[in-house]
């Protein structure tokens, strides 16, 4: 079975799964769920429903496959994976605020159609959502104390993502940001709440202390790889692909693993992002200089590296069968590497 077999078979329950989280108490909220609803690309602006925009749902596909090639009922791991896209979808609203992003996915985004308090309220209603639809393991059957073994690995997640994040905004102003610095925050915000994924969806199954942990491993280090991979598109990616203009990175003065790259190596590009304002042109620029640097060859290098990483720590789980397998491909499928 290949890797989109299992996708097609998890995301209908996964989607169900959500829906039933995510949905209205009362009428008087109609609003606030449909503010999620649209968030999540179950309907638009008007709340009326639409087809075809499914995201990939990538964390929670981790997880169910890490609970099936640990041996265990992938069902039963449902609430978990809703509740880590649920989690995920919280920071992406939040995020989208804190970096005044006005599109995602091609679309405005929650608060540039409600305005930030009220986006603010969704991505607290997301929060706190994600954490009672992971108390439904206990419906599914898990043990006391699996579900509070994954509710200690969901807040420690949602902590590092904050602090991922509290860094990511910071680095902003700062002229002293270092590669190891940049690895530090992406551990939080971006390759901690993959690599919780993985760990959920073994804990379900009950797979041993040291196989949660190669798997948490292995996806942490994918984190890395796909967070590097995500920087170079955030300069050199497609509008069309991305739903963000070229250079969008550059014109926020993120410190992006090229971008740190490219100003130890390049005083000209320090005095340019030094700039009180950026233009299209100062963009483009930036772009050149960061190209003469070799920032984006230097960044894919290190992706690839610590790809290497993720499926050394894969292999050393000595997980065997279809879902083992699908897990396997999922991984080089999500940096485009040929198997």
């Amino acid at each position: 079975m290949d890797v989109q077999s299992f996708i097609d078979r998890y995301i209908p329950a996964l989607e169900a799964e959500m829906r039933d989280v995510v949905s209205a108490p009362r009428a008087s909220l109609h609003d606030l769920y449909g503010y999620l609803r649209y968030h999540l690309e179950w309907v638009d602006e008007r709340f009326r429903p639409i087809e075809g925009r499914a995201a990939k749902r990538l964390r929670p596909v981790f997880c169910l496959l890490a609970c099936e090639a640990c041996g265990g009922d992938w069902e039963s791991a449902l609430p978990a994976a809703a509740a880590v896209e649920l989690l995920h979808n919280f920071s992406l609203i939040h995020d989208d605020i804190e970096d005044q992003d006005r599109t995602r996915r091609g679309r405005p985004t929650v608060w540039a159609v409600w305005g930030e308090p009220q986006a603010i309220n969704a991505g607290d209603a997301l929060f706190t959502l994600a954490h009672l639809a992971l108390l439904r393991l206990a419906g599914r059957g898990a043990p006391a104390d699996v579900v509070l073994a994954a509710l200690d690995t969901f807040d420690r997640t949602c902590l590092a993502l904050t602090e991922g994040q509290f860094l990511d905004i910071g680095f902003e102003t700062r002229d002293d940001v270092t590669p190891e610095a940049y690895l530090e925050m992406v551990a939080g915000k971006t390759a901690a709440l993959i690599g919780a994924a993985c760990e959920l969806g073994a804990l379900v199954a009950g797979a041993p202390a040291a196989r949660r942990a190669r798997l948490s491993d292995f996806a942490r280090e994918l984190g890395l790889a796909f967070q590097m991979q995500d920087d170079v598109l955030g300069i050199w990616g497609d509008p069309q692909v991305t739903g963000k203009p070229v250079g969008a990175d550059i014109r926020r003065r993120k410190k992006t693993l090229p971008i740190v790259y490219g100003l130890a190596q390049s005083t000209a590009l320090q005095r340019l992002l030094a700039r009180p304002t950026l233009s299209d042109a100062d963009v483009a620029q930036a772009i050149a200089v960061l190209e003469s640097t070799g920032s984006r060859d230097w960044t894919e290098a290190h992706a690839r590296e610590a790809t290497e990483r993720s499926l050394e720590a894969l292999g050393a789980a000595t997980l065997s069968g279809p879902a083992a397998d699908a897990l396997y491909g999922l991984a080089l499928d999500l940096l485009g590497r040929a198997r």
